[in-house]
């Protein structure tokens, strides 16, 4: 069950990753759409477990691993955006949600 202070963290990381994806993400990884979709973090907020959607699907692992590969200056320019709102930042960790693919594959099996 997560406190009310998570869901605060949480949120604030989540709109401010969501404006750092619209606003320098193309330097990164180029012409990908991504998006945040779930971002949970940890009782003690030193974890931020990320799952983020990527289009098209077949820019998803080239698009996950440059941004896990930039995960220490994402995190640095998220600190510089929240410097006023938080006195730590949480370690990042991002994951691919693949929600609506499954979603679609139901629906496809439903049609059968």
């Amino acid at each position: 069950m997560d406190s009310t202070r998570q869901h605060k963290v949480a949120r604030l990381i989540q709109k401010e990753l969501g404006e750092y994806f619209m606003r320098d993400g193309r330097m990164l990884y180029g012409n990908v759409m991504v998006s945040v979709t779930d971002l949970r973090v940890s009782p003690d907020l030193s974890v931020a477990r990320i799952h983020i959607s990527i289009f098209p699907n077949e820019a998803r692992e080239k698009t996950l691993g440059v941004i896990e590969a930039n995960t220490r200056r994402i995190r640095m320019e998220i600190g510089q955006g929240l410097k006023n709102q938080l006195r730590k930042i949480p370690d990042l960790y991002f994951y691919i949600d693949d929600t609506f693919d499954r979603v679609q594959h139901i629906e496809n099996l439903l049609k059968k």
